[in-house]
């Protein structure tokens, strides 16, 4: 999928004549890196085999963001019945990211034993393509990405700096890539783990005759 280049608008003074590169990544190979950890050296590699979730966060020692992650260490149970791999990502240190780490640990009574990375020079951030290239805030880098066992990013979404996320619907999404990928059918709206699944994936409501529509909602009820 070829990048796509937009000049930003001219009555923009803080973007004025820089080029932006946008890229969705989805459906394509994820970018592998190799970066130390809170658990040691960590590369994408290593979790072949299996689902990881990179969870983006802009800065250690933030609300939001120890928020997220406080919840996540509670909730990390229910990733690791679905052979999925959480690991953190900011531009902090290694060591900002340790002294976090012992903070909330000592505070809610919780054990933060998934990696967190450090990212100093925002390259894994970039190549995620979660900041420009011109960039040098984090503002933007709330985000998650799901990676199948094969390497290939399923899903990413991308967060304002001010909400934090809800583990619930990262779960949900969680859930539903692996049905997708297991059944080869598709999840409708609000779909929940266990509900119905539309019968027709995309491809073949192009060769259906008559109301093909109607063919695939018909187990769908609002």
């Amino acid at each position: 999928m070829p990048d796509t280049t937009i000049k930003n608008a001219d009555h923009n003074p803080a973007t004025e004549g820089k080029t932006t590169i946008f890229r969705s990544l989805v459906g394509e190979k994820a970018p592998v890196f190799l970066s130390r950890s809170t658990t040691g050296e960590v590369s994408l590699d290593d979790y072949l085999g299996q689902w990881v979730m990179l969870f983006f966060h802009p800065a250690d020692f933030t609300p939001v963001c120890t928020s997220e992650f406080v919840r996540l260490a509670q909730r990390k149970g229910e990733f690791d019945a679905l052979n999925t791999q959480l690991i953190g990502i900011s531009v902090d240190s290694i060591y900002a990211h340790m002294a976090w780490v012992r903070w909330m640990e000592e505070h809610y009574n919780i054990k933060i034993d998934f990696p967190i990375m450090e990212d100093v020079s925002m390259t894994i951030a970039r190549a995620y393509g979660l900041i420009n290239e011109d960039s040098n805030s984090t503002s933007g880098a709330r985000a998650c990405c799901f990676i199948n066992p094969q390497g290939v990013i399923e899903a990413k979404i991308h967060y304002p700096m001010q909400l934090g996320r809800s583990v619930d619907e990262l779960l949900r999404v969680q859930k539903a890539l692996i049905e997708i990928e297991k059944t080869g059918l598709t999840c409708p709206v609000d779909w929940q783990n266990g509900g119905k699944m539309l019968d027709y994936p995309a491809e073949d409501m192009r060769q259906m005759d008559g109301d093909w529509l109607q063919q695939s909602m018909k187990n769908f009820d609002f």
